[in-house]
This record gives structure tokens, sequence and C-alpha cells, in this order.
């Protein structure tokens, strides 16, 4: 079977690129999520011709950048490191541009003076080397962001894009039918996660084994990462807290709570780790909200966060779970305290642009597992692990707040009452449509 790798990221480049006016592009997005391929894919597909650059450890591109930034000597100089003729239908992938800091503040000049030069770059750590001092082209850049494959890119890469395309469509009659065909894909998923090369392997030899090699090296590539680039003084830190956050989420309770990391351990001590990791895209952290009400930022509670990782089977492997215990169970998704299902789910509501909060009771242990703001609306949603349809915390909330619709996301079916709609779990990339 051939693998045919697809990212729904790529119809936003295409806008970009089909747009009169734009700016140069920079894609966000932590190490292995795929930028490189999806921008020379891009230039492949849609342009005449591309050049990549790396900046990595490139002194040639160091010397380029290093005296006067007038886009004309720069496409002369990148034209003769390419050995090709660049004009308005030659495409300019800048990668790792944070490694050459005046290539980062070039693009201030292309747009101003040489627009029709289309370049789009990217940064793994780009967060990080802006806090570095870097000079940043303020309002003249456009940005990107990437993360990890969704369940459907996984149902794409993995031969099932017939089912990815029932899902995006909402076609319930058919969904019906294969949800137990796609109940098993769920847990596979769940596994294997989303960074592209993890995917691309388990789709051409369906070895577990390969997988975990693959998300062993990844993790490899982050660890290495705090040690070469973060301040040598906080490594430790970054590297404790890292490690703990799978325990974080096996509680029942998920705050994220310091003296789990280390006794007796406070906020202050790891509030720049928290920040190095969440500015390499590597962690997310979800803020509890005092209140459920509009606009959602003006009662975010500063103190109290969960925090998840990136990706559910770099998640599974932080967590030493073994692929038969994930993927052969029928308990898959009740084991761990949910811990599993909620990074899932929040994996696929970033995907798709939401940026969720979570809201506690401060007076009963009434949670709400996540809540986003979509458009005037107040987005309530719970978790729940298997097919169980209680939902005292949503009601709670609901009623206190007098939010109109709640989501309850679950392995049921799709249906609809007065207040709760529930999407099964390998639905929730589309909860928009059925808002």
């Amino acid at each position: 079977m051939a693998v045919k790798m697809k990212r729904f990221a790529m119809s936003e480049l295409i806008d970009w690129k089909n747009r009169k006016s734009k700016k140069p592009l920079i894609i966000r997005g932590a190490r292995q999520v795929g930028k490189t391929w999806l921008l020379k894919e891009f230039g492949k597909t849609m342009y005449k011709d591309y050049i990549y650059i790396n900046f990595d450890d490139n002194p040639q591109m160091e010397k380029l950048f290093s005296l006067n930034l007038e886009p004309s000597r720069l496409i002369e100089g990148l034209s003769v490191y390419s050995g090709k003729a660049i004009d308005r239908e030659t495409l300019l992938i800048f990668d790792e541009i944070q490694e050459v800091p005046n290539a980062l503040n070039s693009l201030k000049y292309f747009y101003e003076d040489a627009s029709e030069y289309q370049i789009v770059a990217a940064g793994s750590l780009l967060g990080i080397a802006l806090h570095s001092g870097t000079s940043f082209p303020v309002g003249k850049v456009e940005f990107m962001d990437l993360y990890p494959m969704s369940f459907s890119e996984f149902l794409c890469a993995t031969g099932y894009e017939k089912h990815a395309k029932n899902l995006a469509e909402g076609n319930l009659d058919f969904i019906g039918v294969i949800k137990s065909e796609l109940i098993d894909l769920l847990k596979k998923y769940m596994f294997v996660g989303g960074m592209p090369e993890a995917v691309l392997s388990y789709s051409q030899n369906k070895n577990y084994a390969e997988v975990k090699k693959i998300h062993l090296q990844i993790l490899g590539t982050y660890e290495n990462d705090f040690s070469k680039h973060a301040p040598i003084n906080i490594v430790p830190r970054i590297r404790m807290l890292w490690q703990s956050i799978p325990h974080q989420l096996a509680k029942e309770n998920k705050k994220f709570i310091y003296g789990l990391v280390k006794e007796g351990s406070r906020a202050r001590e790891y509030e720049i780790a928290l920040m190095w990791l969440s500015d390499c895209g590597l962690i997310r952290q979800v803020k509890r909200v005092k209140k459920g009400s509009m606009p959602l930022k003006f009662y975010e509670d500063w103190h109290a966060f969960k925090l998840f990782i990136l990706d559910v089977g770099l998640l599974c492997e932080l967590s030493g779970i073994d692929a038969k215990v994930l993927v052969d169970r029928d308990d898959l998704l009740t084991e761990y305290k949910g811990a599993i299902t909620e990074q899932f789910v929040l994996q696929q509501l970033v995907a798709i642009g939401i940026t969720p909060y979570y809201w506690s009771n401060d007076t009963s242990d009434g949670e709400v597992d996540f809540v986003f703001q979509n458009e005037t609306e107040i987005i309530p949603i719970e978790v729940k692990a298997a097919e169980n349809l209680r939902a005292k915390s949503l009601k709670a909330f609901a009623a206190e707040y007098k939010i109109p619709k709640a989501v309850r996301t679950s392995l049921s079916d799709f249906r609809k009452d007065e207040l709760i709609v529930n999407v099964p779990l390998y639905l929730i990339e589309f909860i928009k449509k059925y808002l």
C-alpha cells in the first residue's frame, strides 16, 4: 500500500501563496512536527522551483547575512550558494532561521523593499532565540503554527483516507457502521501519536517496536536541546519538570503541583523552566478560568493550570506505557485516570486553532475538563473515557453561567439533547461542525 502523507496545513500555505499582498511567512512548531517536509512539499507542488536553505551550522549563511541586508545582494548570494536562478516564481525556504539572527531580521527588508520574492521560514526554537535579544521584524512577517498530525491526518497516512473524509463531512450513518474500526484506529493513534516520522514508520511497517524507537530518538533530541540551548543553571529544573508531567496527569485532579516536581519546591523556582519548555513548543499550559463568562481571558487564574505535552504518543513513551496494554485492552481509555484521553482531546483542539482553558469550582470538587470561546459562545467540554454519559460537573457549570450548549466527548455515538451534544472522541477534531 502506498503511503500518502497529508497535512491540512497545506491549505493555509496555498491561501498565503494566492494572496496578492502578503508578508514573509514564519512556520512555528516544535522539532520533528514536520515543518521541513511540509515546506518542501509546498515548494515542490505549488512553485516552478524552490530553494531550501538550512541555517543550522551553516557558516556560509552566517557570513552572507553578517554584512548589509540589502535584498538584491542577498538574492545574488543565495543564487550562487544554491546554483539556481531566483525569481518571483521561486519559493525561498529558510529553515531553522533562528540560528542566524540576521536572516530573521532580513525578512523586514524583503517585505519593505523586495516583496516580489516569496519567502517561508521555519524555526523550532524561535521563541528561545527571541529571548536572547534578537532583532525581530515586528509587523513585517506572518505566522503559522504547525503541530503533530491530527487523528484524521493519521487516518490519511495509514490508508484510511475514506474514513477521514467521512469524519470531515460528518457522514454519521457511515460513521456508525465503522464505529468499532474507528475505535481500534483511535487506540493505535494514541500509542503512535502524531509525530510524522512515527506515523510514517507505523504506516509502512505496522511495527510498534519501531515506533517506540522513534519516540525515544525524538525524546532524546529534546533532552539534547535542554543541554545545548537552555541556560546551564536551569537545565536540571527543565529535566525534572518535563519528567514530572506523566505523574501530574495521572492524578485524579490534574492541576499542576510544583511539589510533585521536587518536594518543597515553589513556583518561582520553575518559572523559567516552564517558560523555556513552552517557548520550544514542547508543553501546553491549560489555564484555569474562575468564571465561565466572556471573554475567558479576563478570568484566567495564573496560579492554576494543567500541563500537557505536545503529542500523545510521546506521552505514552514518557509514561512507560506498552503498546500491548494500550492497543489490545478494552479499558485503554479508562486506565491512567483518563490522562491519555485528555491529552488526545487537547491535541485535537489545539490542532484546529482552539485555545482551551479548564474550570474548577472554588468550593467543591466540580471540574470541567476544557472550556473554550467559540465566537460569541462559551463551550464547556467534558471528557469521558468510555461510554459514560453522566455529566454532573458539566450541567452544574452550564446552570451557573447560563450556558445553552455543552459538549461531552466519549466513545458513545453522536447524540444531541437540549443542553448536551455528545461528540464521539474520533470526531472531536471537527467539534466546530457540531456547534
